[in-house]
């Protein structure tokens, strides 16, 4: 373990379950304490969460296309909530139809988020931006 916890899910109506289940172990076996939320959570569940176990990092999944709706406001929310120096992470297929990724990370970065990542991003690109935030050596 390295001392890092990790709080992550799949937000809004997504149940999306196995990519969340997948992403929760490759954490565990890079030495993050995970706190798998699960499917289908609320920003609020993504905050009270990370308060509860002083959580270093929200990591967001979303499959269905609407993830760009459901995680606008959660960096405000976080803020609010006392939660102003964690980073937020959030990939999968954030968006409806075929949308230059770009133009989507314009978006989230803005929207507060400090990485993201399009579909098909290997759990591992996640992991070492991870790191690196944490001040994690390996």
């Amino acid at each position: 373990m390295n001392g890092k916890t990790i709080v992550t899910g799949v937000i809004g109506a997504d149940a999306h379950a196995v990519g969340n289940k997948i992403i929760a172990f490759a954490l565990q076996q890079a030495g993050y304490k995970v706190v798998n939320l699960g499917v289908m959570v609320t920003q609020e569940e993504y905050i009270s969460a990370a308060i509860e176990t002083n959580a270093d990092a929200i990591l967001v999944s979303s499959l269905y296309g609407h993830g760009e709706i459901d995680c606008n406001g959660l960096r405000e929310k976080c803020d609010e909530a006392g939660l102003k120096e964690i980073p937020i992470l959030a990939g999968g297929n954030l968006v409806v139809g075929k949308q230059d990724f770009a133009d989507v990370e314009k978006r989230f970065m803005n929207m507060g988020f400090n990485k993201v990542y399009p579909p098909g991003t290997p759990i591992e690109t996640t992991i070492e931006d991870l790191d690196k935030i944490l001040g994690i050596e390996r």
